[in-house]
């Protein structure tokens, strides 16, 4: 196996809060493959990186500091245009690689993995149905990549995003989806807080966890159909507990998990559990 090597470098750094970042990477004299929107790509830095210093205290220590800590993010830019890539981080404070990753400063190398995998992708879904992407916190970051790209083109289909977060600054792609949906008939964003009662100003959008917009049947009352196994397909990435309850809610209303196996109507982005 070849030795890996600090083959990227951090062209852009943007902040959205201490414990949140994009980063935009480019390679280093090698050309990006071509991706698939939805697939995640792996990064790596040294153990004897620095950590940020608003983690807490490491939970597994790397045993070699000369080895890198590597983990699967997803690519959140476009496929059309792979002039950089870029991943959406959140801090997990005992964690080895993401306090290393937000100490990382413009010009700083990392490793970037040369292939990019993942079948969590839109290709999965037949042209004629429709899509719901639901994510909390960092799990936008793969629809970002789909968004970015099926809505810059013609749209063949009703999309939706689902964005579930505690607070505002925890919606990074905000103003973004916003925008898109405005330029859109066929996409719709809508986000939710699960700690509104905390803001500073006063929030008017939905609130509670994201998977109550789907029971409360949002889609419905704005696509004038009911979603169903029929006609849509759902995709989940976040946390454990929300995808626990979609699956539980989609299956009660026949909808069929997507696998190698079986060809279902959703479909679960499972790495993202195990990120730190």
């Amino acid at each position: 196996m070849a030795e890996k090597v600090l083959n990227a470098i951090v062209v852009q750094r943007i902040e959205i809060s201490p414990n949140l970042i994009k980063l935009r990477i480019v390679p280093d004299g090698w050309e990006l493959p071509e991706f698939k929107p939805g697939q995640y790509g792996t990064l790596g830095v040294p153990g004897t990186y620095p950590r940020i210093e608003t983690a807490t205290e490491e939970e597994s220590p790397p045993k070699d500091l000369d080895k890198f800590v590597m983990r699967a993010y997803s690519i959140a830019s476009s496929s059309k245009k792979r002039e950089f890539l870029e991943f959406y981080i959140g801090l997990v404070h005992s964690g080895s690689l993401s306090p290393r990753i937000l100490k990382l400063k413009v010009g700083d190398r990392l490793f970037l993995g040369p292939k990019f995998k993942g079948m969590f992708t839109l290709s999965q879904v037949p042209e004629d149905f429709n899509a719901v992407l639901i994510a909390t916190g960092t799990g936008v970051a793969p629809y970002m990549s789909m968004i970015r790209t099926e809505v810059a083109q013609k749209l063949n289909r009703k999309l939706a995003v689902f964005h579930g977060a505690y607070h505002t600054v925890d919606l990074g792609y905000h103003s973004e989806l916003s925008t898109l949906a405005d330029m859109s008939d066929d996409f719709i964003y809508i986000p939710t807080l699960s700690h509104a009662k905390e803001e500073v100003m006063p929030w008017h959008g939905e609130e509670g966890f994201v998977q109550k917009l789907w029971e409360d049947g949002h889609l419905e009352k704005e696509w004038g159909i009911k979603p169903s196994h029929e006609n849509t397909h759902v995709f989940l990435c976040g946390n454990p507990f929300m995808i626990k309850d979609m699956t539980a809610l989609l299956e009660s209303e026949g909808f069929v998990r997507h696998t190698k196996k079986e060809h279902g109507q959703f479909h679960i982005e499972q790495y993202y559990v195990k990120l730190d």
